[in-house]
């Protein structure tokens, strides 16, 4: 078996993964090659400290806990507070919208600019406002 191979093998061989011949094969290859050896030596220190470094900290109250916590959020809540929200919070809304409307007709009634005394009368400026009928836009592409 090649070194190749081995060190392909060597976690499964470690982990007692692999099938019985194959185990046979590697252990005679680590028992005739001392790279190989020294290789599945750190592979093994290297694991066995993963190994050691896990942290199982499964706490067996931990639903329990989690469980009066939320009741106990649900206790402190007032229940007048969302009648309060859901009667409320559409009738500021409704008022929002009721003087926004009023705003807008407000604006809509203002009296126009004074264009007299700007020097311009409304027919010298109406024609300003729509540049396209002043001047056709062949006459401006073949300029």
């Amino acid at each position: 078996m090649k070194c190749k191979s081995v060190h392909n093998k060597l976690i499964f061989f470690l982990e007692k993964e692999l099938p019985v011949s194959e185990m046979e094969q590697v252990q005679k290859h680590l028992d005739e090659c001392s790279e190989c050896a020294r290789f599945t030596a750190e592979m093994k220190n290297t694991l066995q400290i993963l190994d050691n470094d896990k942290v199982n900290d499964e706490n067996p109250f931990f639903y329990t806990r989690v469980k009066e916590r939320i009741a106990k959020q649900a206790e402190e809540q007032p229940a007048v507070r969302p009648v309060l929200v859901r009667i409320l919070q559409p009738v500021a809304f409704s008022i929002l919208l009721l003087l926004g409307v009023y705003g807008g007709f407000k604006l809509g009634q203002a009296p126009k600019a004074n264009i007299a005394g700007s020097g311009f009368t409304e027919q010298e400026v109406i024609p300003y406002w729509n540049e396209l009928e002043a001047e056709p836009i062949e006459a401006f592409l073949m300029k």
